[in-house]
């Protein structure tokens, strides 16, 4: 039989796993509590003393990291949704923002966007430069960017100028996926620190000069995959460490929305045009076409300058499932799908099934070693319907269900848990195991979107009950890591972007060619498609 953890719990009196499940099943209520003497309630609680006692599943809390020193000056290229988003993380906000949060908390007690701004930490930086190619933009970052007292963020018309400047020490990259490697290439050429959105980058090639140079530069890297700061998964990380739901074959995530926002249909500003927008810059690398205001608005609807549902949604579910199981690079990607709800002229599509198999991993087992190895990554999504499907981790023992909540439900047919199943200590629709970071309840969720954002770990998390904006925590260990100079400080660097950008990019690939992806773990390539068809579907 497999150790694995499984016969001897960890630092506690050393009886056997197996003799003490055994042993809790087996007392009879009278006999443990003396007749009479306890009510049916002290016995249920002692029962679940005893179930948490036996995972010894603990919810650490990681210290804040320190951030003392001189302020770090940031540069901030691309100021769209996300962009405002990042900079509000950093503790910037532009004013019109701050009135309409401040408008909605008073008008609504559970609206706790403005309180969760107001009450972040200060992250010691300064913003000194702002660029993006949409004047309107670029104006409204600069007034976010400015503090009484000095001088207003400079705006810089090219990135390359950014770059060159010495007033900036870092820059945070929140542009279209096709700009996203060659911006965090030069800039750690230049030997500025990156924080660049996800996908991390938008070809295969462009992947590997990135790593190549971030490894070569040593600057401080980090993917805007915060999910990785949230409690919930920090929990779920000690779960899987116990061996609490044995071993995974199965991992199940989905994408479900249903409003044009979610489907990338993105208001076009009444001021865009070619005397506002730098169009060339933005077009980069992309074909040479005439200015297109929706192109610029919602260019995730196109190849050319977004990986579709990969790179806005499929990255994180793969990076939070990663994060956990360290699996890595799949041995294989297939995907399919295609446009069944937004007909209105975009490529990429709006319902998508993803399938990447893992067939030499092993989560570890509470069964004969060697039975149990292999793991599926499944990632179903449509923009056509919004009902929630939980993203499950389907163990032999327990299934977990992983949201910014988290619960573990016993298998039926476990080998670790079949005595307290067959005593009815546990049941298979019952949580063996449940965790909320919140003390006091939910928050007021103000559309689909941001419920769906939400319940991945994407938006908030708490620390000892207070709501924290996971992406704050997120950067604020991108910025202690590059006061102490510490590239292994941050959870996401170039190493998991690399895993992350490969593994999305092989499902692009698998549905524009219409076949199964294969990974060479030796050579790190694909090895059953050439470059001339990399090429060929704007991927090389």
């Amino acid at each position: 039989m497999a150790d694995n953890g499984y016969n001897k719990p960890e630092g506690n009196s050393g009886i056997p796993r197996r003799d003490l499940l055994k042993g809790l099943a087996g007392i009879p209520l009278l006999g443990l509590f003396g007749a009479g003497a306890w009510s049916k309630q002290t016995y249920d609680k002692k029962i679940q003393e005893q179930i948490l006692k036996e995972l010894n599943i603990e919810a650490a809390v990681p210290p804040l990291p320190d951030l003392s020193g001189d302020p770090v000056r940031i540069g901030i290229i691309g100021f769209g949704i996300r962009g405002k988003q990042l900079m509000r993380a950093l503790g910037f906000a532009t004013p019109d923002w701050k009135k309409e949060m401040q408008k909605a908390a008073a008008q609504n007690p559970n609206d706790k966007r403005w309180e969760t701004f107001a009450t972040q930490d200060n992250l010691n930086l300064r913003v000194t430069g702002v660029c993006d190619v949409f004047d309107v933009r670029a104006e409204e970052a600069i007034a976010a960017g400015t503090v009484d007292g000095q001088d207003p963020p400079k705006r810089f018309r090219t990135y390359e100028e950014m770059l060159a400047s010495p007033d900036i020490d870092a820059v945070v990259i929140a542009t279209p996926d096709h700009w996203h490697a060659p911006m965090a290439t030069a800039a750690a050429l230049a030997g500025k620190h990156v924080y660049v959105e996800k996908c991390m980058t938008h070809k295969f090639g462009e992947t590997y000069a990135l790593r190549q140079a971030v490894q070569d530069s040593g600057i401080i890297f980090q993917v805007g995959h915060q999910h990785r700061q949230t409690q919930s998964f920090l929990t779920a990380m000690d779960v899987i460490k116990k061996n609490v739901l044995g071993h995974v074959s199965l991992i199940q995530t989905n994408t479900n929305r249903n409003d044009d926002n979610g489907a990338w249909q993105y208001p076009i500003h009444d001021q865009a045009s070619p005397q506002t927008i730098d169009w060339q810059q933005f077009l980069g690398n992309a074909p040479q076409i005439p200015f297109n205001a929706e192109h610029f608005f919602r260019w995730r609807k196109w190849w050319p300058y977004g990986t579709g549902l990969a790179g806005d949604l499929l990255t994180h579910d793969y990076d939070r499932i990663n994060c956990l199981l360290q699996m890595g690079i799949p041995d294989s990607v297939i995907s399919s799908g295609g446009i069944y709800t937004h007909r209105d002229g975009r490529e990429v599509p709006d319902v998508w099934q993803v399938v990447m198999e893992f067939p030499d991993y092993t989560t570890g087992t509470s069964q004969e070693a060697g039975k149990e190895k292999g793991l599926t990554f499944m990632y179903s999504a449509t923009l056509g319907n919004q009902y929630n499907r939980g993203t499950l981790l389907m163990g032999h023992d327990a299934t977990m269900e992983l949201g910014n909540t988290l619960f573990v439900y016993p298998d039926a047919r476990s080998t670790r848990y079949k005595d307290m199943l067959g005593n009815d200590l546990v049941k298979p629709d019952v949580p063996l195991y449940a965790y909320n970071p919140s003390s006091k309840g939910g928050d007021g969720i103000t559309s689909a979107t941001a419920a769906y954002f939400a319940n991945k770990g994407l938006l908030y998390t708490y620390r000892d009950g207070k709501r924290v904006d996971s992406t704050h925590l997120h950067m604020r260990e991108w910025l202690a890591a590059i006061r102490q100079n510490k590239p292994d400080l941050v959870s996401c660097g170039i190493n998991e972007g690399f895993q992350e950008a490969i593994s999305a990019l092989m499902a692009c690939a698998s549905y524009k060619l219409g076949r199964r992806i294969e990974w060479d773990r030796e050579t790190e390539r694909v090895k059953n498609v050439t470059e001339e068809e990399l090429g060929e579907v704007g991927m090389a």
